[in-house]
């Protein structure tokens, strides 16, 4: 495996860069430095809040790109983009479905702030480990002051068992993915990762060959098709695993770091 071409890296959050305690690791600081001085451009991509991401990596945030909430915003230069947007007919659809869900805690995701509807100490309490500005309103279709990105759905079992079958119902107009064991992404029909990554590579002349991704769920399977050095980390849903060519040691394992300290050693060759 010849890592020498390497120019681009793009990494999801939670189960891949973050560790269980979802948090990013000295290491990984430690190493960002060195891809710096070698001219490889870091990209976090993730369904999390933008503000969530940032709140992650603020010491470096000014260093590298961010696509957030799939797809949906994309920092780049500094300059942040809104990319694809639910319209206010999509939320009063989708909305409507999901309360009618057992067990689904809905989350309308903003430019601005994420919005729910219950103040549930146990759900906000696995909230706020994923979202850095939120607030508890009345009714999701009533906000009408931002920028709506993503509808999140958590249940505390299984996102894909409870879920998705009754969320299917919006194929037809929304896309509809799971994104964790606990979560469930609801989007503009064009938005994943790999909408914005696109982009990104155009911008920065980055090909498909000069390009590292790492991912862990299905929001990652588009993402990952767009790089030869496509990892899937060892915790990888079933699905990411058959898409990924290479795959890697867990997030408790530091997965990510073991294969970034391959890419460094083969650039000082």
């Amino acid at each position: 495996m010849n890592l020498s071409k390497v120019k681009l890296v793009v990494s999801d959050m939670d189960g891949t860069l973050l560790n269980p305690e979802s948090q990013v690791s000295s290491r990984f600081f430690n190493q960002f430095n060195e891809l710096k001085k070698q001219n490889i451009h870091f990209v976090a991509a993730s369904g999390r809040q933008y503000q969530s991401i940032l709140d992650k990596l603020n010491h470096i945030k000014d260093d590298i790109s961010i696509i957030a909430e799939n797809g949906g915003i994309m920092k780049h230069n500094s300059e942040e983009h809104i990319l694809l947007q639910l319209t206010k007919e999509d939320i009063e659809i989708a909305v409507e479905l999901l309360r009618k869900v057992n067990g689904a805690n809905i989350v309308l995701c903003g430019r601005k702030a994420a919005y729910i509807e219950t103040s549930n100490p146990d759900f906000i309490s696995k909230f706020e480990t994923y979202y850095a500005e939120y607030k508890i309103v009345d009714d999701l279709t009533k906000v009408t002051d931002d920028v709506f990105l993503k509808i999140a759905v958590y249940h505390n079992e299984s996102s894909e068992h409870f879920v998705l079958p009754e969320a299917k119902a919006l194929n037809n107009r929304l896309q509809v993915i799971v994104s964790g064991q606990n979560w469930l992404d609801i989007s503009h029909i064009e938005a994943n990762k790999a909408y914005a990554l696109k982009i990104l590579q155009q911008q920065l002349g980055v090909t498909e060959a000069e390009t590292m991704v790492f991912g862990d769920y299905n929001n990652d399977l588009q993402m990952l098709g767009l790089a030869y050095f496509s990892f899937a980390m060892q915790n990888a849903h079933s699905d990411v695993k058959k898409i990924a060519r290479f795959e890697t040691k867990s997030n408790s394992e530091q997965g990510v770091e073991n294969i970034l300290e391959e890419l460094l050693i083969s650039k000082q060759l």
